[in-house]
C-alpha cells in the first residue's frame, strides 16, 4: 500500500515516542517504523517505508487489517496541530518556529504501551529500558512478518505470572503485580484503543497501582491525547520550570500552572519543548526514584 500526502520530514519524529529503548518490539530509522504488537484481532506487525519520498506500507498477521485501518492516526494524519499565538510564551514560539507544527501519534495500543510505562515506574529510564527489553525477550512470541521483532507478552501468559518470576528482570513485587493486573484486565484496555483520553481513563485509573504519571506518560502516544502530562515526573517539572520561568528546578504545582494556558494542547507544548532541546541542568548523581505516591 503506498499512502500520499504525508509530511514525511517529521514522521519519525511523531513515531518516536512508540519505541522504549533499546525495543525488541519496535524500530524506528530515517526512513523506516517497524512495529509488532497484539490487537483485539491478534498479533501484528506494521512496516513503514518513506525512503522513496512516498509512504508504503506492509502488515503481516491476524492484526494486518486492524493496523491498516488505524495507520493515519498512527502517523498523526488525522491529528489536528495548532500554531501557538503571540501570546504564548517565547521559548513555544520559538520552538514552534522551528519544528513547525507537531503532530502527535495515535498508536490505538493502550495495553502495548501501558507496560513499559508500569515498568518504568519510580525507576531510572536505563532500568526501565532493560527490563522491558528482557520481559519482551523472555516472553513475547515472536512476531510475524520477516523482522527479527518480539510481541508485547501474551496477557494470559503475563497474569499467570507470580511476582517473584520477576525479580530477575529487575522488577520488584509492586510494579510485577501491577503487570499482572493490567494482563488480566487485558480485554478491557483492548476495548478502550478506540475510545477517547477521558473514556479510557475512567477505566484505567481503577487498576491498583496505576496513577496519574502512569496515564500521563502513555497517553499522548497510546491514544493521542494532546493534553496529557505525566504529574509527578522527576525531570518534567523541571524542564517545564526551566523553558517555561527559567528556573533550574520546579514544584508539579508550578508546572501545570505554568501549562495553563495551553490546556488541551500541553502535550503538543512539551512535544515542542522536547523537539527544541530543552531540559533542566542536572545536578549531582543519577539514583533510583522510590516515591511513595500512587503512579
Amino acid at each position: 500500500m503506498v499512502m500520499a500526502d504525508v509530511r514525511l520530514q517529521a514522521l519519525a519524529r511523531t513515531l518516536r515516542p512508540h519505541r522504549v529503548g533499546a525495543d525488541p518490539t519496535t524500530l524506528l530509522e530515517s526512513t523506516h517504523f517497524w512495529r509488532a504488537t497484539l490487537t483485539p484481532d491478534g498479533p501484528g506487525t506494521l512496516h513503514l517505508d518513506w525512503t522513496s519520498g512516498r509512504l508504503e506500507l506492509e502488515t503481516w498477521g491476524p492484526g494486518s487489517g486492524w493496523l491498516s485501518e488505524r495507520v493515519g492516526d498512527l502517523i498523526g494524519t488525522n491529528d489536528h496541530p495548532v500554531r501557538f499565538d503571540d501570546h504564548s510564551h517565547p521559548a513555544v514560539r520559538a520552538a514552534q518556529r522551528r519544528h513547525g507544527e507537531i503532530r502527535l501519534s495515535n498508536g490505538h495500543c493502550l495495553y502495548h504501551a501501558l507496560l513499559p510505562t508500569v515498568i518504568g515506574q519510580r525507576v531510572t529510564a536505563v532500568e526501565a529500558f532493560r527490563s522491558w527489553r528482557q520481559l519482551c525477550l523472555a516472553i513475547g512470541e515472536p512476531a510475524p512478518g520477516p523482522a527479527p521483532l518480539r510481541c508485547p507478552p501474551r496477557p494470559d501468559d503475563l497474569a499467570a505470572r507470580p511476582y517473584w518470576w520477576f525479580h530477575p528482570l529487575g522488577i520488584d513485587r509492586r510494579r510485577a503485580d501491577t503487570l499482572r493486573a493490567l494482563a488480566a484486565h487485558a480485554h478491557r484496555l483492548f476495548a478502550c484503543d478506540d475510545s477517547t483520553p477521558a473514556e479510557a481513563a475512567s477505566v484505567v485509573s481503577r487498576l491498583p497501582g496505576i496513577g496519574a504519571w502512569t496515564i500521563g506518560a502513555s497517553f499522548a502516544h497510546a491514544l493521542g491525547d494532546p493534553d496529557a502530562v505525566a504529574v509527578g515526573d522527576y525531570h518534567l517539572k523541571n524542564t517545564v520550570a526551566y523553558a517555561l520561568a527559567g528556573r533550574a528546578r520546579g514544584t508539579d504545582a508550578e508546572m501545570v500552572e505554568l501549562l495553563a494556558p495551553y490546556a488541551g494542547h500541553r502535550a503538543r507544548v512539551l512535544a515542542l519543548l522536547a523537539a527544541d532541546g530543552w531540559a533542566a541542568p542536572r545536578y549531582g548523581p543519577r539514583q533510583r526514584i522510590l516515591p511513595t505516591q500512587r503512579w
